[in-house]
């Protein structure tokens, strides 16, 4: 069997096949039982999912008979999968939050993992499916917002018009059109307390222009750091020839400043609690005052 022949396969199969190989990079051994339990099949269904995988791949595994399982060889090379370590972490990540369970992923066994907890944002399912709607259906929402200015320290109601959702490292928030003050904002979904009717649009997606334009931050190692840690760095952050550019949409710039801790770089008196500064800083903070939050 060649890799071609696998695009003909049933999306069952095509789903076992994958999982094995995953098994094999990740965890370096599978056995038949692994793929019953994961996926209700029976054991000569499995064992015919082993051969078409040795057939597909017949250098990536051999069977360990000591272990009475399949491991993976030293020549092992993904056929299948692209093995994203990000992924693997995020889904580590998703465990230790309670967001999923060991079972949703293709993990064999979870690691002593420790998550620096975080305080979590309240959010309403029905409110963010409220939400969902009016982005959908192009649509206005009545809301009763409890904002963090220093003019508007008690909730009020006010009409917005969503269309996308950001994620700013923290909480999730709505980017909308403000019927009130007629500009897009950024709405923390969180600090909805009710939810009214929806209504007619105001303000079309296509003319939020922080939302749709870009900006390209030049981020570079710290010279402050040493030769030997910029290196590092360098490293680290997948630069190429010292640098690295990050595409950022302009309305969620504060919050990439905020996150990566850029806003205090130079005031910092420890490199190394800001390994990154930005190499274009003064068309960053040009873009950066410009736009409203």
């Amino acid at each position: 069997m060649n890799i071609e022949a696998t695009d003909h396969l049933p999306w069952g199969q095509r789903q076992r096949l994958e999982f094995i190989e995953f098994r094999l990079f990740w965890e370096g051994a599978i056995n038949r039982s692994e793929i019953t339990d994961r996926f209700s099949v029976s054991v000569p269904q499995a064992s015919t999912d082993l051969s078409a995988y040795r057939a597909l791949a017949p250098l990536n595994m051999e069977y360990n008979a000591s272990q009475k399982r399949y491991v993976a060889t030293p020549q092992f090379k993904p056929q299948l999968i692209a093995p994203n370590a990000e992924r693997y972490l995020a889904q580590l990540r998703a465990i230790s939050d309670g967001v999923i369970t060991l079972a949703d992923t293709s993990i064999a066994g979870l690691p002593n993992v420790g998550v620096m907890p975080v305080p979590s944002r309240r959010l309403d399912p029905l409110t963010l499916r409220t939400f969902l709607k009016a982005v959908r259906s192009q649509r206005s929402i009545n809301i009763e917002y409890q904002s963090m200015n220093d003019q508007r320290p008690d909730p009020m109601w006010r009409e917005i018009t969503p269309h996308a959702f950001g994620w700013d490292g923290f909480r999730w928030h709505a980017r909308a059109f403000c019927h009130v003050q007629q500009v897009f904002k950024d709405f923390i979904i969180s600090r909805c307390l009710q939810l009214g009717e929806l209504g007619g649009p105001k303000g079309s997606a296509a003319d939020d222009i922080d939302w749709n334009s870009f900006f390209d931050v030049v981020l570079i190692p710290n010279p402050r750091l040493s030769p030997a840690q910029r290196r590092t760095i360098e490293l680290d952050y997948g630069m190429t020839e010292g640098r690295s550019i990050v595409g950022v949409r302009h309305a969620l710039l504060y919050y990439f400043d905020k996150r990566l801790r850029l806003d205090v770089a130079e005031k910092q008196d420890r490199p190394k609690e800001t390994p990154v500064i930005i190499d274009n800083r003064e068309q960053y903070d040009r873009i950066l005052r410009a736009v409203a939050y």
